[in-house]
């Protein structure tokens, strides 16, 4: 009989096991998987095991300096896009407007995304120049726009012929000759202008980082990251309390707005507290206070404790 009931708890557990590597580990009706045990027992002690947000470095942004002559690069797995005249990637964002231009990203945004000037640009060969105008931005200088789109660059390109810019968040792109993404149109996404609203809707995508490879990060372009003192099965929460002043749960998304990563990997889970968390691969995720700018990773190994999630919902590597 004893046997018996050995039996059937190891059947239980496997099938709880597999509806959670389906991300069927939804908390409520036809929830499987649920925070187990006291979760406050792990990880005593925020400064030693949690790490802090002070003193993180976000990075030397460029200045939005003239473009000189744009020119049309051969982009690998773009197609054409358009650089300045030293080579750097110039992008665009869906959240502005080309009809009427109008810009979007202003304070942080333009840290991490300077504009660019709109002095002294030039159309080179393959750009028609009548596309070129300019918008006044809300600090009074005026900047580049193709097509009607506000250009940009992006800090963390860092070289002529860096690309680091193109998905981040699902809303930032490659600009093309033309105005719209480099990236080719699936599907017909540009008919009635479809495209860009799937693009807004984008919750989750996967950039790709020159240390990491490819991470995923959420609709902002804020990293996501998996704590060690966390469990994947039986799930137990580790980050509570202080702990989340500096790592934020991530919030539940629609897996039909997932871009890059396989949406049987999400999923959520009910925290300590009543509110729901993200889940990927089983493990809850969360944002870092210390990342500034989209796609920083300066919460990655920290305290060998914290790390950036792959596409395949998996640690990334330690680098250096």
């Amino acid at each position: 009989m004893r046997r018996g009931i050995y039996a059937g708890s190891a059947v239980a557990v496997l099938l709880m096991t597999a509806a959670c590597g389906t991300g069927d580990n939804y908390s409520g009706k036809g929830s499987s998987v649920q925070p187990v045990g006291d979760s406050k027992q792990v990880g005593n002690g925020y400064d030693d095991v949690y790490g802090s947000g002070a003193g993180a470095d976000p990075g030397a942004a460029g200045k939005g300096g003239p473009a000189g002559e744009l020119k049309v690069q051969d982009i690998a797995n773009l197609g054409a896009g358009v650089t300045d005249s030293q080579g750097f990637t110039l992008y665009r964002f869906d959240k502005d407007t080309p009809k009427p231009p109008k810009s979007n990203c202003e304070g942080d945004c333009a840290t991490a995304w300077p504009a660019v000037a709109a002095d002294d640009a030039s159309a080179g060969e393959g750009i028609d120049k009548t596309l070129l105008g300019s918008v006044e931005r809300a600090d009074g200088t005026r900047q580049l726009t193709l097509a009607g789109w506000p250009v940009y660059r992006y800090a963390k390109d860092t070289k002529a012929g860096d690309t680091l810019g193109e998905g981040v968040g699902g809303t930032w792109h490659v600009l093309g000759p033309g105005g719209k993404p480099a990236a080719p149109a699936k599907g017909g996404a540009d008919k009635g202008g479809k495209g860009g609203s799937a693009e807004q809707l984008t919750e989750l995508a996967v950039n790709q980082n020159a240390e990491l490879g490819p991470i995923v990060s959420d609709a902002e372009g804020r990293t996501l990251y998996r704590f060690d003192k966390d469990s994947a099965w039986p799930m137990k929460i580790g980050c509570v309390d202080a702990c989340t002043d500096t790592w934020k749960p991530a919030k539940p998304v629609d897996k039909a707005n997932v871009k890059g990563i396989a949406a049987e990997l999400i999923g959520k889970v009910k925290r300590p507290d009543g509110t729901e968390q993200l889940t990927i691969d089983c493990w809850p995720v969360y944002t870092f206070t210390g990342d500034k700018e989209p796609g920083d990773i300066s919460g990655h190994n920290n305290k060998g404790l914290w790390f950036a999630v792959t596409d395949k919902g998996k640690k990334a590597k330690v680098v250096g």
